[in-house]
């Protein structure tokens, strides 16, 4: 992706704009109003999504998405989300990473059959592609997400 532009529309006045995918990281904005373009797909920390955000924040990124299925109770969630804040500071603009705590989001879970956590989620063009279940080293985890770009 990293050498494709990206069009990603301005959620201000709707103008189209072009960006290449190795300036994503940049912070883009609007070439007509000057809007940052969707900020938080550029994230450098994981954003949050619920049932339902889930559409907006995941499926319609235009930058491919990890998704974090964790709960409050799950001490190996709590492992492996540093790993996922370094992530998505060091993939910012490239990869987002989106955090889904199962128990109260129950619809979405079950959707894409979570019946263990951590459960990550990879999604490229909208499209489940990938999913890792369990605690996974920092090295499995980036193997993923570098097969995303």
């Amino acid at each position: 992706m990293n050498q494709e532009s990206v069009i990603i529309p301005c959620p201000n006045c709707s103008t189209k704009n072009r960006v290449p995918g190795d300036r994503l990281g940049d912070k883009p904005i609007c070439a007509k109003c000057r809007t940052p373009l969707m900020p938080e797909d550029f994230s450098d920390h994981p954003v949050p999504a619920t049932d339902g955000t889930f559409a907006d924040v995941v499926l319609s990124s235009p930058i491919p998405v990890v998704v974090d299925c964790w709960a409050p109770w799950c001490a190996p969630c709590h492992m492996v989300a540093p790993i996922l804040d370094q992530l998505a500071s060091e993939y910012a603009g490239r990869v987002k990473i989106v955090k889904l705590n199962v128990d109260e989001n129950p619809m979405t879970a079950s959707q894409y059959s979570t019946q263990s956590i951590p459960t990550l989620l990879f999604f490229a063009g909208g499209k489940l592609v990938e999913r890792l279940i369990g605690a996974l080293p920092r090295a499995e985890i980036e193997r993923h997400v570098l097969a995303l770009l």
